[in-house]
Parts: C-alpha cells; sequence; structure tokens
C-alpha cells in the first residue's frame, strides 16, 4: 500500500470485478476477450483495469485464459503443524482472488482420498496439490489422471511424478555444523521414531558433517518417539551411562525441549555446558523454552509456494509436469540454546 492506496503490483481480479460491478468470473472472460461477454460490460472491466492498473501475474494470466480457475489441494492430516504451512504457501502463489482451492482432508484414509480425487475432478479442477503428512514416500495418484498433480512434503513412489520435499540430509548437516562452528565437539543424537524417513535422512546428514570434522559421535544415535517425554527419557539415559557431550541434536524440537529440561534438573547449564539444537522451528517449542532452542525450519510456506508455482505455470502452460523430486534447503535460527545471547 503506498498513501493508502492499492499497487498495480496488490491489485487483484476481485478489485477490478469489484470496481466494474460484475461477478470475478465475468471480469475474467472480459479481460480474455471472451464471446459471452457484452461490448458494454467488456468495457467497463476494461475501463476499471486501466483504472486500477491491473497486471494479471504470469500464473494468473494463463488461468484466465480458459482453465476453471479451481485447484484441489488434498491432503492426509489437516490437523497436523505442516499442512497448514504448505497450505498457507500454495494460497499466497495463487494470489488472493485469482484462483480457488477445494481443500479435502483424507486423514490418512486411502478409499477417503479415492473418494476426494473423484469428487474434485468431477468439478474439473484444473490441477491437484497433494500433501503428505511425513515425508516417507507415499504411492502414486497414477499417471492416467486428466490434470497436472503436484505432491508437496510426501514425495510419490512414481519417479514420473513432480514432488517437492524438505531436504532432511541437508538439514542434519546444518545442525551439526553450526553446533561445530559454536566449538562443540562431542555432539550425540537423539533421535526420533526410527521408521520416518526424516530419522534416517537426518542421521545420514549428522554422520557426514561429523566424518568430515573427523569428530567421532559421542554417542550411536538413540531412537524412540517424538515427544518431550523421549527428549527426557534419552537425555537422562545418555548422562546415566556416563556419556561425555558438549551438544545434543534433537529430532524435533519437542524432543530438544525435553532434552533441555532433563539437562536443567541435572545441573547442566544450557548453552554453556550442552548446546541443543531442534528441528522444525515450531514456535510453541522454541519461544517456550529456556533458553529459547535454535531449530532448522524446513520452510514448509515455501515448500507450498514452490510446489503451488509448477503447478499453476503447467496449468497457464499447457504443459506436461516434470518427473523427480525437488528437495529444499531448511533455514538455521540460532537462539540461546546454541549461543548466548545477551
Amino acid at each position: 500500500m503506498e498513501g493508502g492506496r492499492r499497487t498495480s503490483s496488490n491489485v487483484t481480479l476481485s478489485d477490478v470485478a469489484r470496481l466494474a460491478g460484475v461477478s470475478i468470473a465475468t471480469a475474467s472472460k472480459a479481460l480474455n476477450g471472451r464471446d459471452q461477454v457484452r461490448a458494454q460490460t467488456r468495457q467497463r472491466v476494461l475501463d476499471a483495469a486501466e483504472r486500477l492498473s491491473f497486471r494479471p501475474n504470469p500464473l494468473a494470466r494463463g488461468l484466465l485464459a480458459g482453465a476453471t480457475g479451481t485447484v484441489g489441494l488434498l491432503t492426509g492430516d489437516l490437523e497436523g503443524r505442516f499442512s497448514l504451512p504448505i497450505l498457507m504457501g500454495a494460497e499466497d502463489a495463487f494470489g488472493a482472488g485469482e484462483l480457488s482451492v477445494f481443500l479435502c482432508d483424507a486423514r490418512g484414509d486411502t478409499i477417503r482420498e479415492r473418494h476426494h480425487v473423484r469428487a474434485l475432478l468431477d468439478r474439473r479442477v484444473d490441477g491437484l496439490i497433494v500433501v503428505g503428512s511425513s515425508t516417507d514416500p507415499r504411492p502414486s495418484l497414477g499417471r492416467d489422471l486428466p490434470v497436472p498433480v503436484v505432491y508437496v512434503y510426501a514425495p510419490s513412489e512414481d519417479p514420473a511424478d513432480l514432488s517437492f520435499v524438505p531436504d532432511n540430509v541437508a538439514a542434519g548437516r546444518m545442525a551439526v555444523e553450526h553446533l561445530i562452528a559454536c566449538g562443540r565437539t562431542r555432539i550425540a543424537h537423539i533421535a526420533g521414531d526410527a521408521t520416518y524417513a526424516a530419522t534416517t535422512d537426518r542421521i545420514v546428514g549428522i554422520s557426514a558433517a561429523l566424518e568430515e570434522a573427523g569428530l567421532e559421535p559421542a554417542a550411536a544415535s538413540h531412537k524412540g518417539s517424538w515427544s518431550e517425554s523421549w527428549g527426557r527419557a534419552a537425555t537422562a539415559m545418555l548422562l546415566d551411562q556416563g556419556t561425555e557431550l558438549d551438544a545434543l541434536v534433537c529430532g524435533n524440537d519437542q524432543i530438544a525441549r525435553g532434552a533441555v529440561e532433563t539437562l536443567h534438573e541435572r545441573s547442566r547449564q544450557v548453552p554453556d555446558d550442552v548446546a541443543v539444537i531442534g528441528f522444525d522451528d515450531w514456535h510453541v517449542m522454541t519461544e517456550g523454552c529456556r533458553p529459547k532452542l535454535s531449530s532448522l525450519d524446513m520452510n514448509l510456506e515455501r515448500l507450498g509456494h514452490s510446489a503451488a508455482t509448477a503447478l499453476a505455470q503447467a496449468i497457464a502452460d499447457g504443459s506436461t509436469l516434470s518427473g523427480g523430486v525437488r528437495a529444499q534447503t531448511a533455514r538455521l535460527v540460532v537462539r540461546g540454546s546454541t549461543v548466548p545471547l545477551t
């Protein structure tokens, strides 16, 4: 906003429609030059667009050119912490007023998911975004769907599909490199559930970073659950075993917060005696911990934005999505659990 007025960069199709006194669909048809709009109405829309300096973004132009302007977003875990940031990023990429999103929650049920896919296709959506509840590979919806499909967070098992995922190997490496940069040399790892791809991927990155630095892990990775209670129990186990450590890499922020609590109970100062870092940058955990937790932000909103951009471009161009897995780098957020902050 400049001086309380909209700039051309944030004027939307809905603004044009409102000024012209028509529906968004009519405004879209008028700007696209379709025959179904009366000349007088078309001119009114064109005048409104010129008055507002309306410039459709590249993705919206393709949608104005004949698509229905709707996309289906299918998630397996709407209540989870990971789906909503991805959805927010996707909606931001599509643009306010330019594209409608039909949101469906399959709740991890394959039959429910198939039902939602059929319902979305019956609504003639232009494309689908499929959001997983974990980074474990998931079955593909198939290659015979009439619309482009992009998978987010959980990659498709079919290499012909396009998937956007967080780079957990690189995130594990970043966590250890940060601790080494803080002068830590006796680094232990408290992992989450061993059956999750996120756990095994982060172990790969952690091990590689330690090896490259010429360091041995302070202890073998302890694997358990994604909970504070596991963080407390695993930390107590390490200390009871006499493990000499000056840093802990924890599988997520809940585990890290539990670790910090146990260290305090055992009269270990964080970060002076032991530095602690987690993953996911969940503010409920990172900001509520004392000291506040350093963490790896997996950039989920940007992940959703990237997936939506690729899908909308395919819709706009009428092109076929290239297959493969595109991994996105995490962002290190440094707080008081690894670096004394004044």
